[in-house]
């Protein structure tokens, strides 16, 4: 449990933190280099313009996170709940994003690649093809 923890500029490279909780965590500066943080409650947490690329965040409690710029390029994100989430600049391009409700999420100014797209375009309803 990492609950109210000060993490300011803390780094962690290929670490396995599956299930760990960091509620009212200082994620500040934070360095988080590849590793495995599925089903991690990160609620509400600062991950305003983090470099999170190839993170595994597999049904991970994302939800009310600013992850505003955020690289999130080719992260595992199956399932987790970014709803309220701070999208706007993170760039998801080549992310697994299977799972996820697009319908809670504002994707202003979110980067995506072409099969995202169409994977948000037909939770919307859109036939494709």
């Amino acid at each position: 449990m990492f609950a109210g923890t000060n993490l300011f500029r803390a780094q962690f490279t290929n670490c396995k933190m599956t299930g760990s909780s960091f509620i009212d965590a200082d994620l500040t500066a934070l360095s988080i280099v590849a590793g495995d943080w599925s089903y991690t409650n990160l609620r509400h947490g600062n991950l305003s313009g983090l470099d999170l690329q190839h993170v595994r965040f597999v049904e991970a409690d994302l939800y009310g996170c600013n992850v505003e710029n955020a690289d999130l390029r080719g992260a595992d994100l199956t399932r987790a709940n970014l709803a309220q989430a701070i999208l706007t600049g993170a760039d998801f391009r080549d992310a697994v994003i299977e799972g996820i409700d697009f319908k809670s999420m504002n994707l202003q100014g979110v980067r995506l690649d072409v099969a995202q797209a169409i994977q948000v375009a037909m939770a919307y309803g859109a036939k494709v093809g």
